[in-house]
């Protein structure tokens, strides 16, 4: 069962990056993302209200919303508006870079990483570059930059989720982040001008965005959960460079996406950082925290 959870993480999470690129291909960008996690964290409010574990202070329900704004709206918001442009592999690698932002983060703050892990960063910082110089034809000047701002944000989200005062029920503080997020997205696109025509969405747009809500948002965060308390750590942390294989693997297959000989070295050079950097990184954010975790709560 817990294999079975941790390969839910693994497929669900790396798979929402095609299932983005195909939702806008008939829906408004944000306004879809904000819908998303509106209905998501509706659904998921009311789960946890109903087994009464929805209370929080006041501090705690500002925490939430402000993490909210930073990895649902920010992070996700920006990936969702660059992958009109930008193929849904090559931002799955380019958001892959989170971890090497939290590194740089955490050395700003007076934390010392093992030199491992500063090695990572450098590897990482190399892929990067290559994945930027390398353009296939698919991508707008600044796709990748806006993904790689969205990758900020995200880190910047999940390093602040460990100095905030936070709801001890990561479904709740989940909850709260999801709709916060969904509301902002919401607000932005309709100010942006964004109208969703219900008549004029495609039925795999519908069929996508529908995965997004039930599987990205609601399922893979459960099973998430799940492995955390059943497995080891750094087993469960294998995530963040497996979800980046999976997106380049369904692009190809399912959006006919295609990468150069440049862009797999690129790619193959951020997941080896990524790997360097979490078999370094042995520490893990506290439990109450995962509500937050990972480059695609997507």
């Amino acid at each position: 069962m817990r294999w079975a959870a941790l390969g839910v993480v693994y497929v669900v999470w790396g798979s929402t990056y095609v299932a983005i690129k195909f939702t806008i291909e008939s829906m408004p960008p944000l306004l879809s993302a904000g819908l998303r996690f509106l209905v998501a964290g509706g659904v998921l409010a009311l789960l946890v209200a109903w087994r009464g574990g929805l209370r929080m202070t006041r501090g705690q329900l500002g925490s939430g919303v402000l993490l909210g704004l930073l990895l649902p709206a920010w992070g996700n918001g920006l990936v969702v508006l660059a992958e009109q442009s930008v193929a849904s592999g090559l931002a799955a690698l380019l958001v892959a870079s989170v971890p090497l932002y939290v590194v740089l983060m955490r050395r700003s703050t007076g934390e010392r990483p093992p030199a491992v892990t500063y090695a990572g960063v450098l590897v990482g910082l190399t892929g990067l570059a290559v994945l930027l110089l390398d353009d296939v034809g698919e991508s707008s000047w600044w796709g990748p930059w806006v993904v790689l701002l969205a990758a900020f944000g995200w880190a910047l989200g999940s390093f602040l989720s460990g100095r905030l005062a936070v709801p001890a029920n990561p479904f709740a503080l989940s909850a709260v982040e999801m709709l916060a997020g969904g509301a902002a997205l919401s607000v932005v696109g309709l100010l942006a001008g964004e109208r969703l025509s219900v008549g004029s969405v495609t039925a795999s747009s519908w069929a996508a965005w529908g995965y997004l809500v039930v599987f990205g948002s609601l399922l893979a965060f459960s099973s998430y959960v799940y492995v955390l308390g059943e497995l080891p750590v750094s087993t469960v942390a294998t995530y963040a460079y497996v979800n980046p294989v999976i997106a380049v693997v369904l692009g190809v297959w399912l959006a006919g996406e295609r990468f150069g000989v440049l862009q797999v070295v690129g790619g193959v050079l951020v997941v080896l950082a990524v790997v360097l950097v979490v078999r370094a990184e042995r520490v893990v954010a506290p439990r109450r925290h995962v509500g937050s975790g990972g480059p695609t709560r997507r």
